[in-house]
């Protein structure tokens, strides 16, 4: 069970209610996280906010921030967010045994690019104080500094949505499992 109770859309202030839908409705139904986070209004318009400005306006091709998004939920063990975005991938052509094993050094399924990404997210989570300048170099093979930035913050702010959802134990949707193999 929740630690705090979901707050429903109706006692949200007015402005928050289109963040609330499209979080709760539309990008992939995180309708108990978005309950817990109605508890602060501010929270709640700021985190879901640049998420969704992220979403609507970033840089990066959907298919790697959802790479990078569920790597880094896998290192931190986060079932709540791997079974709302390993879905994802699998939707967007991912096999199942890749988003199983998206950690594994030698996944099946990964091109080049998105094992940059995978073990960039993988970096970022476990060891940001030691990323060598090889790893810089590589990505800007492939990415504007724009990119970076914005798939460095990707990286922290599931961090920070990981850790959110395993402190309060936010549980699963109805509609929502956790993906086989994975925490």
């Amino acid at each position: 069970m929740a630690r705090v109770p979901c707050v429903p859309e109706a006692e949200l202030p007015a402005d928050l209610h289109p963040l609330y839908h499209r979080f709760a409705h539309e990008y992939g139904s995180f309708g108990n996280q978005t309950g817990v986070l109605g508890h602060s209004p501010m929270v709640f318009r700021y985190l879901y906010g640049l998420t969704a400005a992220m979403r609507e306006e970033g840089a990066l091709p959907p298919r790697l921030v959802e790479i990078a998004v569920v790597a880094t939920s896998a290192v931190n063990g986060c079932k709540y967010c791997i079974g709302h975005h390993g879905p994802v991938l699998r939707n967007m052509g991912l096999p199942a045994e890749t988003v199983d094993r998206i950690l594994d050094p030698e996944v099946p399924g990964l091109d080049e690019v998105e094992r940059l990404v995978r073990d960039y997210a993988k970096l970022v989570t476990e060891r940001p104080w030691g990323i060598r300048d090889q790893v810089f170099d590589a990505l800007r093979k492939h990415f504007t500094d724009r990119q970076i930035v914005e798939l460095t913050v990707r990286i922290g702010l599931c961090g920070l949505f990981n850790k959110l959802n395993d402190a309060l134990q936010v549980e699963f949707e109805g509609h929502v499992a956790p993906v086989a193999g994975q925490v």
